[in-house]
């Protein structure tokens, strides 16, 4: 029977979509690691992981019953994509539901620091009356810089210009603009005249610490920074000399360049009793709502590659959509992107008499994936025949 191991307290949503697969699903609260990881992954045929479950190449090497990942969360840096795709195992994750929950989240930290709420809240617990409106500002008529226009960053900005708030945005590709919302030329253009500075790129050599002391000395002085993407992003030891110079205006943080595995593990941060800081645990995509969505939609994907070898969403694999299976057989072959594999496949086929009813090929760089339609099922010693062809990675047969 097909099992499925979930990671990370993820949604109920997604086990009942499992369950009604009538796939076996094992769930557990936190993240796994090392050889807990890797002796977990080769008991399991799906796996669906968070933020806090890095799959490298060594997991993924050793996962040989492994057939996909789902990555319940936006980010997929957590994961090798480039062995996964050796490995012929595609990975899927949930690009877009939980995109409103970290806008949200984002326009409430950017109001609450430009009203200094967070420092006068420490204060109020601590039994002393900051009352003032000195430092306090309200959004309206601001500007805010979007660094990372995508579907979070162009959402931020639409909920933002509905505040008053003036809309600036700088990405590395070109993006149409939403609303009133203008592009910046550079990284230090748009953070220069912004009262507010959000983030919202993903993890690459490219974006590792791109706000360093260096672009920190770009700012306007009193910014406020607004970290909710990756925790490589930003140095922090740099962020934490400019808030304590008083250069900054504030900082809201939702992502670390180390976190915590599980909630029972302490969390230390030099950003810790800084005033006019907001620290939160890596929950810009927690609420309800988004992690239900997410639930649903990557086990959706996963179950649809899994009964009809649908790669569409996937983030390291050729897309390719089949459709149901109305033959009595359909083949899944990924192979290395070379020529002669489809001749190949089909030479083994017609050697069965096995006739094509349909076939779909697709490729992403190394990797080459076909799916193949059959008036009758292959021969379980030519499946075996398949895999120890040169230059073919994975087949998989399935039978109406």
């Amino acid at each position: 029977m097909t099992s499925v191991l979930l990671l990370e307290n993820i949604h109920d949503t997604a086990v009942a979509r499992f369950s009604e697969a009538k796939l076996e699903v094992e769930r557990r609260a936190g993240a796994l690691a090392g050889r807990e990881l890797t002796s977990a992954l080769q008991a399991h045929n799906l796996i669906g992981i968070r933020s806090a479950t890095h799959l490298r190449r060594e997991e993924i090497d050793a996962a040989r019953h492994l057939l996909a990942i789902g990555c319940f969360c936006i980010g997929t840096s957590q994961v090798n994509l480039t062995a996964a795709a050796h490995a012929g195992i595609p990975v899927f994750n949930a690009p877009f539901s939980n995109t409103r929950s970290v806008a949200e989240l984002v326009i409430a930290e950017a109001i609450l620091l430009l009203r200094r709420v967070p420092e006068k809240s420490v204060l109020a617990h601590a039994g002393k009356w900051a009352k003032g409106a000195s430092g306090s500002f309200e959004t309206r008529g601001k500007t805010i810089a979007i660094v990372g226009y995508g579907n979070i960053g162009s959402q931020v900005g639409v909920l933002a210009e509905a505040m008053g708030m003036r809309v600036v945005y700088y990405d590395v590709q070109a993006r149409l603009s939403l609303g009133s919302a203008r592009a910046a030329q550079s990284l230090a253009d748009a953070v220069s005249h912004a009262d507010v500075v959000t983030l919202h790129v993903p993890a690459t050599p490219q974006t590792n610490r791109m706000i360093d002391a260096a672009t920190l000395a770009c700012f306007k002085a009193g910014a406020i920074l607004i970290n909710a993407s990756r925790g490589s992003v930003v140095d922090i030891d740099a962020l934490a000399q400019a808030l304590q110079a008083k250069r900054l205006g504030g900082a809201a943080i939702d992502v670390f360049p180390e976190e915590p595995k599980t909630n029972a593990d302490i969390f230390k941060s030099v950003l810790q009793h800084l005033p006019n800081v907001i620290l939160t645990p890596h929950v810009g995509g927690s609420t309800e709502e988004a992690q239900e969505n997410i639930g649903t939609e990557v086990a959706t994907k996963l179950i649809s590659f899994l009964t009809t070898g649908d790669t569409v969403g996937s983030v390291n694999f050729p897309h390719v959509n089949p459709g149901p299976l109305d033959a009595p057989a359909r083949l899944l072959n990924v192979h290395g992107n070379a020529p002669g594999a489809l001749a190949t496949l089909n030479t083994r086929l017609a050697g069965e008499g096995a006739n094509i009813v349909a076939q779909h090929l697709q490729t992403q760089g190394e990797t080459g994936y076909v799916v193949t339609d059959l008036d009758k099922a292959p021969s379980s010693e030519l499946i075996q025949a398949l895999g120890k062809e040169p230059g073919f990675i994975r087949t998989r047969l399935l039978v109406k």
